[in-house]
């Protein structure tokens, strides 16, 4: 099957994607997303947020991953990180009960600048 085919950028539902898999590059599992963050005044993706660890939901971390460090495989029904578990594992996380103030602009900047993407907003 050709990239193409495998790889797709095509709209999708939000709810669709609660659940997906994370695999990193080497097809190990990271988590799965657990939001889509949307910013209302752009209307741009701007974070699928991510567990990891944990079991049964207990102990996990959740992670703000710029939604253009994904890639999704159709094949697979899975997104695509190029990052390595022991990477993630020092990435800015959060618990479910503490989520960061996603409309301050360092914490913000630091993701971007972690995954080494370009902030959506600029």
């Amino acid at each position: 099957m050709s990239q193409l085919q495998v790889f797709s950028s095509s709209p999708v539902k939000a709810s669709s994607m609660i659940g997906t898999d994370v695999v990193n590059t080497k097809g190990e599992n990271l988590g799965d997303v657990k939001e889509v963050v949307i910013d209302p005044r752009s209307g741009k993706v701007a974070y699928a947020v991510v567990s990891f660890g944990g079991f049964l939901g207990m102990g996990e971390k959740l992670f703000a991953v710029p939604f253009t460090a994904f890639e999704y495989n159709v094949a697979k029904n899975q997104y695509m990180l190029d990052i390595s578990k022991e990477r993630l594992q020092t990435a800015p996380g959060f618990d479910a009960d503490n989520w960061p103030s996603m409309a301050d602009e360092k914490w913000n900047r630091d993701v971007y600048k972690f995954y080494a993407r370009s902030p959506y907003w600029e």
